[in-house]
């Protein structure tokens, strides 16, 4: 049964109820004049498709995922679900765990009236230095298209659309408006393709046309792919959408199987696509199949007057708790990469201090940036997890090392409250609403009721009280014209953006101005930021009150005051030294970087266990741009030599989305990846590290030792072309060199045994058929991964490759048995011909990860 069709295949029994509902959609398509249905297949403003009352169809709204619904306008009030990043949730090899996400993003795409979500990504890690790498699954084609499909299951389950994107081959982001991928035919068929593939096959409603080109052909125009491939090849029947402004040109994107086109800025149809009806370079019979599946995607929805929806709304499953799923999803991808000593899980009975360090231990990045952000409810970071699970336990903090770029958003409890503000021309307030940091971000519409021709400033303001004098720093990050106010004086008014930039390019790496301003502790101050609103940006809007304090340490002058009240036994006089304080000019950055890394040394060496929270940043990785290194920015890598060094029970967390460099890996005692793990960050962290809670993840890409080992890294276009040269071997497949961390690898808390293997004909061919055990003290999962590889070696394919897998969960001493099919797919080879077996003797392999081997059979097919 194909998925989120149940109604259309539950009445195939005579047809007669599906040529009901194809003759509603007929009628109503015979009822719409050109101009019509020309309309019906473009965005009305961002987000939206229009609704035509004549005919019984209303409107059609979207949205950005994975992770969260951001919905069609800012919504402060009114905050969305953060589950992990998707490489979190690939990370815990679980098809099932993966519908349970789509499921509750399907529910809360309800709550918001949305009718499609855009998600799943299922790109490749082909590079780890792709900038979206976050938002995609796996370097492996079989990995991601399970949890793909998992997924999309899962949204669709709800009556909700899943699109599938961005197809295809858009693995990058450099250039990636225009980069014109060059791959093979076979890469194209054996690697990059089958997400898609298999996707299709699952009953997914739509799929999203790629910004890139594939060979010489941009994906908007792509009749090859789009029309041939998708719609003729894999019997497609939903609806081909453009990513946001991808389509640009008329007859040629029209005839090459896309159908609708967004958003409504920078729409190349609408009268054009008329005029090139009329003049026949463009069939209305290809305008009819693509209202005709909108129609259709439309009546699945329960858009369409006269056609159930795909899903009854009295079989639409229950979600469960956001905060729940959101825990569950963190703690089972932390992959447990390094337990030297088995130092995890931790004894919180034999814990008295716990020192923390890192800026990301209290300001946890949680989420990717781009069309992925949304706004969380709350956001629980690593030190407020380990605090409030360690109640009678000392928690020692030092930043250690900041790899921010950017000031952190204002907020806590020493700003009080942030408000937001929308205002018309007259001052009067059109909206207001307290945020938890001084962010203001969104795509789209403006808050319900409210008119863009009636905004003319969006102002945050908020009351600071510090707790420490001396000069703290202020910034406007984003784009726009801003005042900037302290108390009743203005720092700044002016322009903060660059005239030739494009919008979106400016929203993706806004800029940042910083103001130095002296305050006294305890002295309350009013700081103002207006952003004042001008036409064609009121729904593209990006900015932030950024603030950080005084550096964690003194000059000279205030040194020596303190030595000397210290020797002479004496009171300090507290004003004189707040007067210094004021005073003191900024210090050295690389000597406060030093003055922070000793101090993060002395905070370790008198700690139980050191806990080091290490990641990337915004500005590192995101999307809109590629990473340029794999090193952890700034002096993290620092940080972790000086802590291990002063403490050898350190555990570092690693807070990044995808692979980072770690020269410190046997240095420390345990090493965690915890991806981009969303808003119960902290909370799953200190379940896993107490053990409240098993690692579950086994890793969905493999983590270099070394950059030059990859064997796909750059992401640079050469005029324009981006060369997949390494064809199908792509991460694991075409590694070398030995990995810092191997696909698949993920260590738990207890141990396994693989017992025995055979492979049995199944009615759909082989099957192999694992029996593992639990041979440690504790209940835990287990993933079994079967990989399959030719006997003898054979250049032209890898040693081995992912065939299947599946989870276990067993008590101690008890033995599990699983059966993983090997379809016919697993043994083929595309060719001149199309798919073909090739025939011979392969290995059957049943492993913890692809370089931890435990049994092989052979078999001849």
């Amino acid at each position: 049964m194909a998925v989120g069709r149940r109604n259309e295949t539950a009445r195939d029994g005579d047809g007669t109820a599906v040529g009901r509902d194809e003759a509603v959609r007929e009628r109503a398509l015979a009822a719409l004049d050109l101009e019509a249905k020309v309309r019906l297949l473009s965005g009305q403003d961002f987000w939206t498709l229009p609704a035509i009352a004549e005919i019984g169809l209303d409107s059609l709204v979207m949205s950005d995922g994975p992770i969260g619904i951001r919905g069609v306008r800012w919504t402060p009030d009114d905050p969305s679900i953060a589950l992990p990043s998707p490489t979190a949730l690939a990370a815990t090899w679980d098809p099932g765990l993966a519908r349970r996400a789509g499921r509750l993003l399907g529910a809360q795409c309800r709550r918001k009236g949305i009718h499609l979500l855009l998600a799943p990504t299922v790109n490749l890690h082909r590079s780890p230095l792709g900038g979206r790498h976050f938002e995609c699954y796996s370097e492996d084609p079989l990995l991601t298209a399970e949890i793909g499909v998992g997924y999309l299951t899962g949204v669709q389950d709800l009556g909700v659309g899943a699109t599938v994107k961005h197809f295809v081959a858009n693995d990058s982001e450099t250039e990636r408006f225009t980069a014109d991928v060059r791959v093979s035919e076979r890469a194209l068929r054996e690697i990059y393709l089958v997400p898609f593939e298999r996707i299709v096959a699952a009953g997914v409603w739509a799929v999203m046309a790629a910004y890139n080109g594939v060979n010489g052909g941009t994906m908007t125009e792509h009749g090859g792919l789009l029309r041939d491939l998708l719609k003729d090849e894999w019997g497609f029947d939903g609806v081909v959408v453009s990513d946001w402004t991808a389509a640009r040109s008329t007859a040629a994107s029209a005839n090459g199987g896309l159908d609708v086109v967004m958003p409504a800025a920078g729409d190349p149809w609408g009268a054009a696509l008329v005029a090139a009806v009329r003049d026949g370079t463009v069939a209305e019979a290809v305008v009819d199949d693509k209202v005709r599946r909108v129609l259709r995607l439309a009546g699945r929805l329960g858009l369409l007057d006269g056609v159930p929806p795909a899903v009854d709304p009295a079989d639409r499953p229950t979600a469960g708790n956001g905060a729940t799923v959101a825990h569950e999803v963190a703690t089972r991808s932390f992959v447990l990469a390094r337990n030297g000593g088995d130092l995890l899980p931790l004894d919180a009975g034999r814990l008295s201090r716990v020192a923390v360090f890192g800026a990301l231990a209290d300001d946890a990045r949680i989420q990717g940036g781009g069309s992925a952000l949304v706004a969380p409810p709350h956001a629980i970071s690593p030190l407020a997890g380990l605090t409030a699970a360690l109640p009678d336990v000392e928690i020692g903090y030092a930043v250690g090392a900041d790899p921010r770029h950017r000031l952190p958003a204002a907020g806590g409890v020493q700003w009080t409250p942030i408000t937001a503000t929308l205002r018309a021309a007259d001052g009067r307030v059109l909206y207001r609403t307290e945020l938890d940091r001084a962010t203001v971000r969104w795509m789209g519409d403006l808050p319900d009721g409210i008119r863009p021709a009636e905004l003319a400033s969006i102002e945050l303001s908020a009351r600071y009280t510090p707790m420490t004098s001396g000069t703290h720093r202020l910034a406007i990050d984003g784009f726009g014209l801003f005042t900037l106010a302290l108390d009743d004086a203005e720092l700044f008014d002016g322009p903060l953006f660059d005239e030739a930039e494009e919008p979106d390019a400016v929203f993706r790496a806004p800029v940042e101005r910083r103001f130095d301003v002296p305050v006294r502790a305890g002295e309350p101050v009013d700081v103002r930021l207006t952003r004042r609103v001008v036409d064609g940006h009121a729904g593209y809007v990006l900015f932030t009150l950024g603030h950080r304090g005084p550096v964690p340490g003194r000059g000279d002058a205030a040194d020596a005051v303190i030595d000397a009240a210290v020797l002479a036994q004496t009171a300090l006089d507290a004003a004189a030294l707040d007067e210094m304080l004021l005073d003191e000019t900024a210090l050295d950055e690389t000597a406060l970087d030093e003055m922070l890394l000793d101090e993060a040394a002395r905070v370790a060496a008198d700690a139980d266990v050191a806990v080091v929270v290490v990641g990337t940043t915004e500005e590192v990785e995101s999307e809109g741009f590629d990473r340029t290194s794999l090193t952890l920015p700034g002096r993290q890598d620092d940080l972790v030599f000086r802590v291990a060094a002063a403490n050898p029970r350190t555990v570092v967390v690693v807070n990044a989305g995808s692979p980072v460099l770690m020269p410190w890996a046997g240095e420390v005692s345990a090493i965690l990846l915890t991806w981009f793990p969303g808003q119960e960050a902290g909370r799953a962290l200190a379940d896993v590290l107490l053990g409240r809670a098993e690692p579950g993840g086994r890793l969905p890409t493999t983590w270099p030792l070394r950059p030059e080992d990859c064997p796909a890294l750059d992401t640079t276009p050469t005029d324009g072309v981006l060369d997949y040269s390494e064809g199908i071997f792509v991460g694991y497949r075409g590694w070398r060199a030995e990995p810092l961390f191997p696909f698949g690898h993920g260590l738990g808390y207890t141990d396994w045994g693989y017992r025995s293997l055979t492979v049995e004909t199944g009615p759909d061919g082989p099957v192999a058929v694992a029996t593992v055990q639990n041979t440690g003290r504790r209940v835990g999962r287990e993933v079994v991964q079967v990989y399959v590889g030719p006997d003898a070696a054979e250049p032209d394919r890898p040693v081995r490759w992912l065939a299947g897998f599946a989870g276990v969960e067993a008590a101690p001493g008890e033995s599990v048995t699983v059966r993983v099919p090997l379809p016919t797919r697993t043994f083929q080879v595309w060719g001149p011909d199309g798919w073909a077996t090739r025939f011979g003797s392969y290995r059957i392999e049943a492993a913890r990860s692809v370089a931890d081997v435990r049994l092989a059979v052979g078999v001849d097919i």
